[in-house]
């Protein structure tokens, strides 16, 4: 029955939501994010990795409010980071190709909560369709330097684990749309030039 029609349609109305509603929704690949305002989300793949989860934490974010929404069902995303410039939510994900790395995803939102717009791969140039061999894992404010960020993502090595590898690259925006290049060399400096 999987990937059929009748199969996408039952995922959108909510039939792996249904099946895990009593003993809690699957959270695989995970971030938190925190606001403004100190509300935390818990961001997670969910309903066998083929929709995303945002959940609002409790103040104390020990536990879930009843506050949650569903990001594009069916649309296969994982290792979520979210992040806040000016006036948008943006969140960057992998598609789900198991150890080999894919295209990032970007997305855009007025509220944590959605509706979430789509707006493509963010990686621009070489191997920019497997996100410069990695996958998303956490996007960094910059500590006193207003509206910079840094991409951070995992290189996983499924043939030897323990020597996984991290790449940190700025995160640069075009037309309100975030934009990742590859660069051998920076330093923060690079946000003072943009």
């Amino acid at each position: 029955m999987w990937w059929t029609e009748q199969w996408h349609k039952a995922l959108n109305e909510g039939m792996f939501v249904r099946r895990d509603f009593v003993k809690g929704q699957m959270s695989r690949d995970m971030t938190v994010f925190v606001d403004d305002d100190g509300t935390a989300y818990h961001i997670h793949s969910s309903e066998e990795n083929q929709t995303l989860h945002i959940s609002e934490l409790t103040e104390d974010y020990l536990n879930f409010t009843e506050n949650w929404v569903r990001v594009k069902p069916g649309g296969q995303n994982e290792a979520p980071t979210i992040f806040k410039h000016k006036d948008y939510y943006y969140m960057i994900t992998s598609g789900l190709t198991g150890w080999d790395p894919n295209k990032a995803r970007s997305f855009r939102a007025k509220s944590v909560m959605g509706p979430w717009e789509s707006l493509g791969n963010p990686a621009k140039g070489n191997e920019a369709d497997v996100t410069f061999r990695s996958q998303s894992t956490f996007v960094l404010p910059v500590q006193g330097i207003e509206n910079a960020f840094i991409f951070m993502a995992d290189r996983w090595k499924p043939e030897n684990h323990i020597d996984g590898r991290y790449i940190w690259l700025p995160i640069e925006f075009e037309n309100d749309k975030p934009i990742i290049k590859w660069r051998d060399h920076w330093d923060l400096s690079v946000f003072n030039q943009e």
